[in-house]
């Protein structure tokens, strides 16, 4: 998969919409806080991102079993660069 990295928070959001059902969505690319930190690119996009996100495959779950869910879903972007994932279970 090649995305531009302008529309990429938006891919891992479709993403995360299509595989979760999530009823609540926000993927927030946050690479420009990260300017000089590992896994951080020239362009301050596209490495570094937030998630927030409900959804009701996560009840019953552990705090990691939902985790692994999100992770699960977006690794093909992991896989391709995608740095950092920090994920706000609402």
């Amino acid at each position: 998969m090649s995305v531009n990295e302008s529309s990429l928070a938006e891919h891992m959001r479709l993403r995360l919409q299509e595989q979760l059902k999530a009823s609540s969505l926000y993927v927030i690319d946050e690479s420009y806080q990260h300017a000089g930190h590992a896994g951080a690119n020239s362009t301050g996009m596209g490495t570094h991102f937030r998630v927030r996100i409900a959804s009701p495959l996560f009840t019953g779950q552990s705090r990691v079993a939902r985790h692994r869910l999100v992770y699960d879903a977006l690794q093909e972007f992991i896989d391709q660069g995608v740095h950092a994932i920090a994920i706000e279970i609402v």
